[in-house]
């Protein structure tokens, strides 16, 4: 059973959320427009100069990235702030300095020239070889620090909530029920997942803050150094873990909104809590598979990358893949677009782990890692994973929670959707596979036919974004204008 909600979303948090899911929307479709731009670029359709193409990679990635965290915030704090009490100006806060490091992050990219990569590794922001100035490096490091910094604020925002609401995180999480053996209730699968993906995503932050402060001080003193390596693995532990918190808290849209629709409330089983206990400990071990191409890396800690990228992807998604057949079976679901997009998000979200568990066996990763076989699986479970979670949960607030059915234009749009982003992420794996390059400006003659396909596919996938995201904005007004719809159907 789900707790009594604390309180009802007022106007302020539904003027918060929309804007949430607005950013969202517009950043998603003008980014998978770059992208497919980029592949036209490769394929010789167009022509992008090679700086300009890298300014493009750098704003994609990091781009993609923010608005997977923003979207994902979103529906954590709607549907969490039924079991506790959450901070409406806190919500405001983190949007405010996500648009305004925003600004001054493209800022860096696009007026100053900075392009290394969404990863930013040291020391290239330091030294770039005459390519952009300190300035820019400043400014995209600032950027990036002031979102990492609202994002900050409100995951520890909701983790206050949660502890006054549970007594303490452990309690949040289920484990009263899954190491003593209580027979209380426990919470909400929510709660569970809202908790996780917070306590991950504040450790994640601050790490992320730490290489950036000291990454901004070496832009303006050239005498204070870094360890290269020290830096990589701070670098990449904030981004694997923040990456993957976003899909985290994107799952709730499944509990929520499926359970809902099949009149079957989603429990928090002893395996579910199984399931986030491990994923609490394996998602913040599992970073170092980005390092299997690494040789200074004591060895021991690259085999553990292999062994824990194995088990990573097994536990919540497994809960939640086998929890998604189970309570749609036979259950008389009514389907809607939202319904649909949310199990296309479990299918992407479990078919995408594949290819990545592939890329981290050793013998592998070094014929593969810097191919397009890693982008194909990133793209996987983003485009037909989170990005369909966060979709589904912005239609379904336009339809008010109602399990509205699928129209032929819905219908339409769903498969154009499904179509391009599964034939773009196809043919980024086989040319991986095939041994295509990633982050290349220039391909060469054989390479060509490939992108030229990979084009195709992104701009389909652009065009059903593009009717997803304007189907959400044609009905903005009805859920400013609505009830609190998240206890619409409640149970």
């Amino acid at each position: 059973m789900t707790t009594p909600a604390t309180t009802q979303l007022d106007a302020s948090g539904r003027r918060g959320i929309v804007l949430y899911l607005a950013a969202f929307g517009a950043v998603l479709v003008l980014m998978a427009l770059v992208g497919a731009l980029m592949r036209a670029a490769q394929a010789g359709i167009v022509t992008l100069s090679p700086s300009l193409f890298y300014s493009f990679m750098t704003a994609h990635g990091i781009a993609m990235v923010g608005i997977a965290g923003l979207g994902g915030a979103s529906i954590l704090w709607y549907y969490l702030r039924q079991h506790v009490t959450l901070t409406t100006s806190v919500l405001y806060l983190n949007l405010i300095c996500f648009l305004l490091g925003a600004v001054i992050l493209l800022g860096g990219i696009f007026v100053g020239g900075f392009a290394t990569g969404w990863t930013f590794l040291y020391p290239l922001p330091q030294h770039s070889s005459g390519q952009w100035g300190p300035g820019a490096a400043a400014a995209y490091l600032g950027g990036l620090l002031l979102i990492g910094a609202g994002f900050l604020i409100f995951y520890l925002d909701v983790l206050r909530g949660v502890r006054a609401r549970f007594g303490s995180l452990g309690r949040a999480m289920g484990w009263p029920q899954l190491f003593a053996r209580s027979s209380a209730e426990p919470p909400p699968a929510t709660v569970v997942a809202a908790t996780v993906a917070s306590i991950v995503n504040v450790l994640a932050l601050l790490t992320g803050a730490t290489i950036l402060v000291l990454e901004l001080i070496a832009v303006f003193n050239n005498g204070f150094a870094l360890d290269p390596l020290l830096a990589k693995n701070l670098t990449y532990f904030f981004g694997h873990v923040f990456i993957n918190a976003a899909i985290y808290q994107s799952v709730i849209a499944i509990y929520e909104v499926l359970s809902r629709d099949t009149g079957r409330p989603w429990k928090a089983s002893r395996p579910f809590l199984i399931a986030w206990a491990a994923t609490l400990a394996l998602v913040l071990a599992v970073y170092p598979h980005h390092f299997l191409m690494d040789f200074v890396m004591p060895r021991w800690i690259l085999v553990m990358g292999q062994v824990l990228s194995y088990m990573s992807g097994f536990p919540v998604l497994l809960a939640t893949a086998y929890g998604v057949l189970t309570i749609i079976r036979r259950s008389g679901i009514r389907w809607s677009l939202s319904s649909s997009l949310l199990v296309l998000s479990a299918f992407g979200w479990a078919a995408g782990v594949i290819p990545a568990i592939i890329d981290s066996t050793i013998v592998v990763n070094a014929v593969m890692h810097n191919t397009l076989w890693v982008p194909g699986h990133f793209h996987f479970y983003i485009i037909l994973g989170q990005t369909a979670m966060v979709l589904a949960f912005a239609n379904d607030l336009a339809d008010q929670g109602r399990t509205a059915p699928l129209s032929a234009m819905d219908r339409a749009t769903f498969w154009l959707y499904a179509a391009g982003g599964l034939g773009f992420v196809a043919v980024f794996l086989y040319s991986g596979q095939f041994g295509v390059p990633r982050r290349y400006a220039a391909y060469l003659p054989e390479w060509v036919g490939l992108a030229k396909l990979g084009a195709l596919f992104g701009l389909a996938a652009a065009l059903g974004l593009l009717l997803l995201v304007v189907r959400f904005f044609r009905r903005i007004g009805s859920v400013l204008a609505g009830p609190d719809q998240s206890l619409v159907g409640s149970r």
